[in-house]
Formats: C-alpha cells, sequence, structure tokens
C-alpha cells in the first residue's frame, strides 16, 4: 500500500448495491475526511443519491443510467470516469466485478475493502467452524475503512450518518402529529424485507401492534413492500413515504422494530434505537446495527445463519424469527425507550 501520506485528499467512492450496503458507508467516508481530510464523489445507483444530501464530505453524487452498467456500455462509462477524475484515488467499497473493472483502468492510486467472501463461503461449508470469530470482530463498515488502513477503529465510531434539515425534520413532525396528536413520539415498525426468510411473520406483527396499542403506544408503518400487515390503517405508511421523508419519520420515532433490511440501518443513521429481528442471517456478515441503543433479537439454533443473504430454503419453516415472540419485542422496545 501507499504510505497515507502520498496519497491524494480527492477520492472517487463506488458503492452500488442494496440500500443498506450504501447507508453503512455514509459514516465511514466521515471518519475518513475527519482524520485524514479527504473529500468525495460518490457513484451509487440513483435511488440512493438523496442519502448524501447535506454531507459534509460527499460533493457529488454519480448515478450512472442503466446503459452505462449494461454489458456494451460498462467499459466506456469506466473510461469517461477514469479521464474526468484523473488524479483522483479510487476507493472501492463494492469489491465487484464492475468495480475490479473500473480499478484495471484507473491511472491513479487504488484502495479495496477486504470483503472476506472466500471467508464467509468457507465458515458456512464447515458448519460454522473456520473463521467466525474473525467475521464477528469486523462490521461491514469497519471492512470499508480497512481498505485505507488498518485496525479500524471501533464499530461505534463508524456509525451511518444521514443528515436531515431542520425542514425536513419540522415536516416529520406534523404529519406525526396529524396521526397521533402533538408531542407524540411513535414506534416505527418496518415489517418488510428482500427476502421472505428475513421477514418476522405477519401475526406477530399484528400480535405486537395489539401490545402496543394496550399500552398506549402510538406506532406506524413504514417501508416499500406488499401485502403490509396493516393493510387500511391510517397509520401505516407504507409506500407513502419517500426515503429522505421515511428518514425524518425515524427521526422522531421513539424506537424502529425492523428485520435485517436497509431502513434498521436507516435508524441508526439518524440515531434512532433500533430493535433488530435477525433470524437466517447473523454477527459473521457484519451487518448488525451498532448503534448505542440498538438491540438484536435472535434465536440460538445450530442452522443459522443458514445463507448469505437469506435466500436458502428452510426445513423448519423459519423457526429462527417464528420463534421471536412479540413480549420480547416489546420488552426491547420500552427498554430502547428509556434509553433514549
Amino acid at each position: 500500500m501507499d504510505p497515507l501520506s502520498s496519497l491524494p485528499a480527492e477520492w472517487l467512492a463506488f458503492r452500488l448495491g442494496r440500500l443498506g450496503d450504501v447507508v453503512l458507508c455514509t459514516g465511514v467516508l466521515e471518519r475518513l475526511a475527519e482524520r485524514y481530510g479527504w473529500r468525495f464523489t460518490f457513484v451509487t445507483r440513483r435511488p440512493w443519491q438523496e442519502l448524501f444530501d447535506g454531507s459534509p464530505c460527499v460533493e457529488k453524487v454519480i448515478t450512472p443510467a442503466d446503459a452505462d452498467l449494461a454489458a456494451t456500455g460498462y467499459a466506456a462509462f469506466c473510461r469517461r470516469l477514469a479521464r474526468a477524475y484523473r488524479g483522483y484515488g479510487l476507493l472501492d467499497l463494492h469489491g465487484s466485478l464492475r468495480s475490479n473493472a473500473l480499478s484495471l483502468l484507473w491511472p491513479g492510486p487504488k484502495r479495496r475493502y477486504p470483503k472476506m467472501a472466500l471467508k464467509r463461503r468457507l465458515f458456512l461449508a464447515s458448519g460454522r467452524r473456520l473463521f467466525g470469530r474473525r467475521l464477528r470482530d469486523c462490521t461491514v463498515p469497519q471492512r470499508y475503512y480497512m481498505a485505507v488502513d488498518r485496525p479500524p477503529p471501533p464499530a461505534g465510531e463508524l456509525l451511518p450518518r444521514i443528515r436531515l434539515t431542520d425542514e425536513e425534520i419540522r415536516a416529520a413532525v406534523n404529519r406525526l402529529s396529524g396521526l397521533f396528536g402533538p408531542g407524540q413520539r411513535p414506534v416505527a415498525l418496518h415489517p418488510y424485507a428482500a427476502n421472505a426468510l428475513k421477514t418476522w411473520p405477519s401475526g406477530h406483527w399484528q400480535g405486537l401492534t395489539r401490545l402496543l396499542d394496550e399500552r398506549g403506544i402510538p406506532w406506524f408503518a413504514m417501508g416499500r413492500g406488499s401485502a403490509s400487515p396493516f393493510a387500511g390503517r391510517e397509520n401505516d405508511l407504507s409506500d407513502r413515504t419517500s426515503l429522505r421523508e421515511s428518514c425524518a419519520l425515524l427521526s422522531c420515532s421513539r424506537a424502529l422494530v425492523s428485520g435485517d433490511s436497509g431502513p434498521m440501518h436507516m435508524g441508526t443513521a439518524v440515531g434512532t434505537p433500533v430493535v433488530a429481528l435477525f433470524g437466517p442471517t447473523s454477527s459473521e456478515w457484519g451487518f448488525y446495527p451498532s448503534g448505542p441503543r440498538d438491540r438484536v433479537l435472535q434465536r440460538s439454533l445450530d442452522c443459522r445463519p443458514c445463507s448469505l443473504h437469506g435466500k436458502s430454503g428452510c426445513p423448519r419453516s423459519g423457526e429462527c424469527l417464528s420463534g421471536i415472540p412479540p413480549e420480547n419485542v416489546l420488552k426491547a422496545i420500552e427498554e430502547a425507550a428509556l434509553s433514549r
């Protein structure tokens, strides 16, 4: 590696991927900017562009068109980037074939994060005997940071950060006041996940809301997905908020309950305590929330984790999540709310 003192102050950072992957980059970039004075241009998919609004260190976001990412257009897109950002360093936070192709054409310094893909696969193939401790000891944001320097800071120093404006927060407060009355801080519920096996059962979500109603704790649902457990309820805001509006609503919430998902990281990024429900995925993958008030609920089963992304079939009918009762989630919410 080049000595850090010889590296440029301007970097092109590359991370496509899903929402949560990009959210987890935000705190890492701010830490690198604070420590080394670096500035960033960030390459990501168009839906995630607004995550960087107000960022003190991301000066520009580039969102490739579909044609740029297609096989016939990607090489030309990479060449344009390499010419336009000559003199910049390349910070590869993706570790994919696409980012490797860009790296091959990059004329300046390049840093790539240790994805630990082989270790993760060997961990699964060995029946969870190999590399478990090494994987658990390093969150994804810490792995991102390790593209630049090692050892990484503690996980709590690399928390994601989404910066909201006063106007966005006022709009969220007004919206929640219209639903629950002035001064209420509801619990946010995100009942969706990218894969069905990572989704807490619909009946459990409904059981949790009955418990919240019994205690007079207001709640609302948010996120994007089909088959909401709360369809028809006035406080079901599913598919009715933009990304920034969702972040602002979370910032005004008492706590967020979510499975392993992008909005789970959004909650941490706006400082709201997260109650995270983990089933087929686990801490070895590095995606657990690391906020000081965040809590993870999970079951100790010998089949966890069963896959890298929770896509595999389950012979135990999703027992890892269905075995987490609503009462346990309510208790975690109350603990998180008291610590706020």
